[in-house]
Formats: C-alpha cells, sequence, structure tokens
C-alpha cells in the first residue's frame, strides 16, 4: 500500500485528533473553539494553526460571530471533512490489517 494513501491533510497528529473531536458531533452540530481546545489541551495558536490547514483544504468550516457582544468561534467538519475522515480510517484499518499478516 502507498505512503500517500493516508491524508496527509490529516494525518499530523493535532489535525487528527480535531478531525476526530468534530467528526463525533452529530452531523450539523458545532463544538465552541474554546471548548475544542479545552478538550483537546492545545494552545490557542497551535489549533488555530491546524484548524486554518483543515479550512483551506475545505475539511473544517469556521463559523465566527457575535454573542451579545463577545465574538464566538464555531467549528463543525464539512461534508467533504466527514468524508475524508471515513476514507482515512479505512485506509488506516486496511494498513494495519494489511502489517498484522
Amino acid at each position: 500500500m502507498p505512503e500517500d494513501v493516508l491524508d496527509p491533510v490529516i494525518h499530523a497528529t493535532a489535525r487528527l485528533r480535531v478531525v476526530a473531536t468534530l467528526a463525533a458531533l452529530a452531523e450539523g452540530d458545532e463544538l465552541s473553539f474554546p471548548k475544542l481546545q479545552k478538550v483537546l489541551d492545545m494552545t490557542a495558536g497551535n489549533l488555530s494553526t491546524h484548524l486554518r490547514k483543515l479550512e483551506d483544504a475545505g475539511y473544517v468550516r469556521v463559523t465566527k460571530t457575535h454573542v451579545g457582544r463577545t465574538p464566538a468561534t464555531y467549528l463543525a467538519l464539512t461534508p467533504r471533512g466527514r468524508q475524508a475522515f471515513e476514507e482515512y480510517t479505512a485506509a488506516l484499518t486496511s494498513l494495519l490489517r494489511g502489517a498484522a499478516s
């Protein structure tokens, strides 16, 4: 199996954690930036950097809004991101099964 079967955008450890966390949400649900930051125990800057790469790939939707006068950012996987994660996990499972043979 070629190395490039695993999506390099998702394969980075931090981005894999982000995508896996967002994939656990029901389709259409969102998670606030501070909540995701707390769940993943990442700095705001590090999380922002990885979210930008995922957003640029079309995998994550970032919605910036206000709650009252306070800025708020919400995150969700796009359908493309959900599909990419499903393909990533299938490829990883296949790779691991092949390695166990």
